[in-house]
This record gives C-alpha cells, structure tokens and sequence, in this order.
C-alpha cells in the first residue's frame, strides 16, 4: 500500500497507485464469504528517516502555514527572521531542542496518521459492512517521538486496534507484557482490542535475543505459551493471532513464532494452543468475554510533547520512556493496577481516580491549563519534579514550576541539578522514615503555600504537599520512576504504596504473594478474580479486595485449579499452578437477610 516500508505516499503519483491497489482490494474481496475485515496498517510506525523527499518537504510547509498563518510569525517562534519565502523552509535534518525540530517531529505524525485516515476512508467508502483493524507494537513511551508509534492515534482510525508483542524480543520480566497490554487498552478507549501477532514458538539468532538467558522467552515451552495467552486475557485482550502456524523456512525468522513443527506436525506447544483454544471459544466461556478489567487504581499521565523534547534534546526517548516504565513497575510491585492515560483524556469531570505524572520536563500551555483545571475540580496529581521547566517551542521558563504552576504545586524552585550521570544514588527522607531513591535530575523546593514532606540528604525539602481548589498535589522534587528502573530498592516500593494511600484511593486488590498478581474482571459477565503466576513454582494466595467490592458468596472455578477456593467475606484462598493462572467468578453474598 506504500508508506512504510514502500513509496512515500506524499507524492501524487504513488499516492494515486496505492490507492488504485486499495480500491481493487476492496473491490474484490467486500462479498467473498471468508473476508473478516481489513487490516490496513501492520505494525504501525515508520522509520526514524521517513522522510525528506520534496514532496514531503512540501506538505511540511503547508502544515507550518496551517499552525502559524504567516512567515513573520513563524519567524518569532523558530527565531528564523530571514525567511522571504515559505519555499525558504526545509526539514531539519539535526536533532536538538528548537521549536523547528519539535514542529518536524510533530508533522511526520500528523502526517502518518493523516495518511492512515486515507486508507480507511477509501476502504470504508467502498466497503461500510466490514471492520477496520490496525495493530501496532505497544510503542508509545518509547518510539512515538523518532518512529510515530502512537498507540492513541493509531486506534482512533479503526474499528479495532491490536499489538504486536512477542517475550522473546521484549525480555519477560513480570511486567512487561502486562504494561502492553494496560498501555493498548487505555489507547484503545473502550474498543475492542486484541494481541494480533503472538508467540508460540522460539525465536532464534535475532540481534534481540542474543545474551539472554534461555528461559527468557527464548525457547518457549508449553507452559509458557499458556502464561503468554493468560496475560493477554487477563489484560482485556478479546482476540489472539500467531503470525505463524507453520513458522516460515527460509529468511531471518526461520523457524520462528509458530506452534507447529517445521513439516507441519503437531508439538507439545500445538497441543496447549489447542487446549486453550477450545476453552476460550466454549459457549459456556461467553459471560467471561462480557466483562472487562475493573478501572486503575491509579493513572499514570502520558504527555506526547514530554518525549518528543526528551527525543530532541537527548537523542533518546529513554528517560522520558523509562520513567513511565519505572512508575508502571514501582506500582505493578505491589499489584496496584496503574492505566495509562493520555493528557487529551484528562477530564475535570471525573476525578476520582489519581494521577503521576513521571519526568514532566516539557509541558505546553494547553497541558498546564489542563492540570490546573482538573485539580482544581477535585483531582489528585502526583507529579516528578522540574515541571514545565520547559515550555511551548522549547523555551525554559525563567519562574519554576513553569507556566504558572507553581500555584498548583505551591512550592517554588530553590536549586537545580541537570546532572543524571552523577545522580545515580540520590535519595530523599519522608517524614515516615521511607527512603526511595531519586534519579536523572535534583530541584530543591521552597514551599509557598504547601508543605514540605520530605527532604533530600542535605535537609533541602525535596518534597511539597498543597491543596488547589478542590483537589490536592504532590510535586517530587527528582525522579523516583527512574529511581526505581535503576535500583529497585524496597524502600521506592513502598514510597510508590504510600503514595495511594496519600491519595485516599482504596487499592482494589491485595496479594499475600507478590509473584501473583490479581486483576479484577466487571461488566455484564459478571465479577472475575484473575491471579497469573508467572513463578516456575505452584502458588497458594490469599486475595482481599477492597470495600468497594461486595461481600462474596460463591465462587466457580473458569481455569486452572483442581481445588476449590477458600472464601471468607472479602477473601479468597487459591492455589494457582506454574506459569498459570487461576480464573475465579465471584458471586456475591446474600446480604439481604432473605
């Protein structure tokens, strides 16, 4: 279809061949029996060269004229005073922290998606019976800025979104499938989603996997594509593809993905596959698919334009990526269940959910206005420090926080450190004696009308408390996120604990066993406990849920253990095997004294 990889559809004339091939497509297969739907971008994203053709040039040009009107104002935004003609502008070819490179890095993703709304407006213009699907690979906090991987955007164009995922590339530590999943269902918004390419076979000789340990995803057993597919449900996924049923004979990924042997013969991973399958289509498994994952106990904040400066300044979207992995871990740790949430999404009429915001180094007026505004109405914000240091265009504020939000925070900055290299043991003392470690930068606080909570090793408040409106704030003076992607200590854990407890939220889920974790299923299918043991060892856990959750009264077992939960009152009691899951329906009690 052109774009990536393929002929940039910018220009007409490969715009025009694409689109004669779509409508041939459409044409063709809208009435043939076997046609589900059209994918119409497979792992959406591009390179981080697309592209600098004249044609792209050219649409550049347009979309600057669009956002500025005219070349003087341009001018005074870029601090390019010398342009005549708007022929004049060319995309940077540099990375660095200007206006003109944050507005290039921008376009190429309206552009792309621009380009997306192109194919699903001709294949819905033809054919309006069938779905539109697209999947990506679950690349927001690390590739949205150089490769265009914007989970949101992306889903917003289809009937359904999906992801690639594949544990033999990724690494599978605990929470990394989960995060995926969490991260493709937020962007999702409500939609159906589903895990479109999936692994059931090994993965051999690819620069991902070299170095790692056998039982890292590398050479999957059955057990291990159970886990696989349990993980995926449990996040919410409603569909599940491999890309291989076979694995392919020849190129880079001979042999890879696929439950079946190279002749097509049946193997102890084809016989899981089989299994779950079976059970997961079983009339009797519907009312299970009819609820979904019960909402967050916490929201961590996604901010396109925070990674896309992290990505101009540093050449790297890794602090920016790292601190929202860093958060998503500190809370998966403790089975506190943390959603991503896009800034668009930031609603001042519902806030009842808390929010942390990780690495907030550049934010624009818009994004401020939003968090002031949604605090103000009652909302919780946990925030890292250096907030807005910088703002619209990559200019730095010469007041911190910026863009006014200091008001928000009450607090104001002393001192900063811009020295990650050296912060690399940086902690800070609450007042209940925890001692998590920081990283990446130090802003020193003074509170004006908050209160401080905390203070790094030098007595300097690192830390301050403060109410705004109806609502409260937390502003962090450092980077506990990547205090804790670094270290892991114990002590960060249980900072990341506390701070819902400072929120007042309840957590919905507690595990006497933190190598399990538990996720709750609500909806019209009724209340599911989920517990995925990802330990190469059975497990016996206790779960509690929280008082918002009813009283429970019976129990039926969905998947996965022999032996009858042990209930009492908000308790549960269960064993869940190796590389399983146990899948439990909660009926509540009778209540009513009948």
């Amino acid at each position: 279809m052109g774009g990536f990889p393929g002929l940039c559809l910018d220009n007409d004339d490969a715009r025009e061949l694409a689109g004669n091939f779509l409508t041939e497509l459409v044409t063709r297969y809208r009435d043939h029996p076997g046609t589900g739907g059209y994918d119409i971008w497979n792992e959406c994203g591009y390179a981080e060269d697309t592209c600098y053709c004249p044609a792209t040039a050219g649409k550049f040009r347009v979309w600057l004229r669009a956002r500025y009107g005219d070349l003087a104002t341009l001018g005074r935004v870029w601090g390019r005073h010398s342009y005549s003609e708007w022929d004049d502008i060319v995309p940077p070819r540099t990375l660095a922290p200007f206006a003109e490179v944050l507005d290039w890095l921008s376009f190429r993703q309206d552009n792309a998606y621009e380009l997306m709304a192109w194919r699903a407006g001709i294949v819905r213009s033809l054919d309006p019976h069938h779905k539109l699907t697209a999947h990506g690979v679950a690349g927001s906090l690390t590739h949205a800025a150089p490769r265009g991987t914007d989970d949101w955007k992306a889903a917003s164009h289809v009937d359904t979104y999906g992801l690639t995922w594949v544990a033999s590339r990724k690494g599978d530590e605990p929470w990394k499938q989960f995060h995926a999943l969490d991260l493709v269902r937020s962007a999702s918004r409500g939609k159906d989603f589903w895990h479109a390419e999936a692994q059931a076979g090994p993965l051999w000789m690819q620069p991902q996997v070299i170095g790692r340990p056998k039982e890292d995803g590398r050479v999957p057993r059955p057990e291990d594509v159970r886990l696989w597919n349990m993980i995926t449900f449990c996040g919410g996924a409603r569909g599940l593809l491999y890309p291989r049923w076979r694995p392919l004979l020849d190129g880079p990924l001979f042999g890879a993905f696929g439950a079946y042997g190279m002749d097509g013969s049946r193997t102890d991973r084809s016989q899981m596959v089989s299994q779950i399958a079976a059970w997961a289509t079983a009339p009797e498994q519907q009312p299970l698919w009819n609820s979904q994952p019960a909402p967050a106990d916490i929201h961590i904040l996604y901010v396109p334009e925070t990674q896309l400066f992290t990505y101009a300044q540093q050449h790297s979207t890794d602090h920016h990526a790292h601190a929202l992995q860093g958060t998503y871990q500190a809370f998966f740790d403790s089975n506190i269940h943390a959603d991503f949430l896009h800034i668009d999404d930031l609603d001042p009429t519902h806030t009842d959910i808390p929010v942390y915001l990780p690495y907030p180094i550049m934010l624009n007026h818009t994004t401020t206005t939003k968090l002031t505004n949604w605090v103000r109405a009652g909302g919780t914000l946990i925030s890292e420090g250096c907030p807005a240091y910088f703002t619209d265009h990559a200019k730095a504020n010469t007041t911190q926080p910026g863009n006014n939000l200091h008001h928000l925070f009450g607090a104001t900055q002393t001192d900063v450190e811009f020295t990650p290299d050296i912060l690399t043991n940086l902690t800070f003392t609450t007042h209940d004696n925890i001692t998590p470690h920081g990283a990446c930068f130090k802003q020193t606080l003074q509170p004006t009308t908050g209160t401080t909570t905390a203070h790094y090793q030098d007595h300097t408040p690192a830390t301050i408390d403060n109410t705004h409106g109806k609502g409260k704030t937390r502003l962090i003076g450092t980077h506990p996120s990547l205090g804790y992607h670094q270290h892991h200590h114990p002590h960060t854990t249980t900072y990341y604990t506390h701070l819902l407890h400072w929120t007042g939220r309840e957590q919905r889920v507690q595990v006497s066993d933190p190598a399990i974790t538990a996720r709750l299923h609500e909806g019209a299918g009724g209340r599911y406990l989920w517990l995925i043991n990802q330990t190469r060892n059975p497990r016996t856990v206790t779960v509690t849920l929280s008082q918002v959750c009813a009283p429970i009264g019976t129990t039926t077992v969905r998947w996965g253990t022999d032996k009858d939960p042990v209930v009492d009152h908000r308790t549960v009691k269960v064993e869940v095997g190796a590389r399983d899951a146990a899948i439990i329906g909660l009926e509540p009690a009778d209540t009513t004294g009948a």
